[in-house]
């Protein structure tokens, strides 16, 4: 069942189902339309609206899509617990978390086993951060070797926890450059996350989707592309189910 449940430009949502979704309606400068998406881990409806747009024109958009919108949140994975004995995924291979109070803090990887001691409430945390470090370690000798292939300088390197874009890049010659990849992409098999940072390269020197562009991302990038991409796009959501 899905019905409007709220439509006070205040607090919006819509239930789908037993779950209710409040709608983030955001104004864009560059945006041209009404666009609407759900959040990758299911939590809100986020809807882009020029500047001069009407609140009550996002909400009516909203609300034709309802269908579309439980549709979407079927796919949603779920929810997945950071506790012993959990699977999660490690550069695309499914990695086991063995905790045990008695052993050190810090994660050890044995195998396909991460063990990790320590209390258990901060167990998803210290998970978290090792993953994070795993992916800041990962990303950076990945953009050395295209920065290499493409010679250029590096630039700096960031983890992003967007919610939705898996890299971006920023700066200029004179402020600097800086790549930011999203740090879940360590859960990613390698030659995805690869991609990822060999197209952030290659807008180093093109900033737009240019066929100059894509003929340097071709050119960068080791492995097919399209299977890259159909990846993230098949699968780029379960990656939001753990660490929320």
């Amino acid at each position: 069942m899905i019905n409007w449940l709220r439509d006070d430009h205040q607090n919006p949502a819509i239930c789908v189902g037993d779950t209710s979704l409040p709608i983030n309606i955001r104004r864009h400068a560059r945006a041209k339309r009404l666009t609407m998406r759900l959040a990758p881990d299911g939590s809100e409806v986020r809807v882009t609206l020029p500047t001069w747009g009407r609140t009550a024109d996002a909400l009516s958009f909203a609300k034709a899509r309802t269908q579309w919108l439980a549709t979407q949140l079927a796919k949603v994975p779920q929810r997945v617990a950071i506790v012993d004995g959990q699977q999660i995924s490690y550069r695309g291979n499914s990695l086991r978390i063995e905790w045990d109070a008695s052993l050190g803090r810090k994660p050890v990887l044995q195998a396909a086993v991460l063990r990790i001691g320590g209390p258990a409430e901060g167990l998803e945390g210290r998970v978290r951060r090792w993953l994070e470090a795993e992916a800041l370690r990962l990303c950076s000798q990945d953009l050395a070797y295209y920065c290499d292939r493409a010679d250029l300088p590096c630039p700096s390197l960031r983890l992003s926890r967007a919610q939705r874009r898996w890299g971006s890049c920023s700066g200029d010659r004179r402020t600097g450059r800086c790549i930011r990849i999203n740090w879940r992409l360590v859960m990613a098999p390698d030659h995805v996350r690869r991609s990822v940072v060999a197209h952030e390269v290659a807008h180093l020197v093109h900033f737009d989707h240019s066929p100059a562009f894509h003929a340097l991302l071709e050119d960068l990038f080791e492995g097919p592309l399209t299977a890259a991409d159909g990846w993230l796009k098949r699968d780029g959501r379960t990656l939001y189910a753990a660490f929320g």
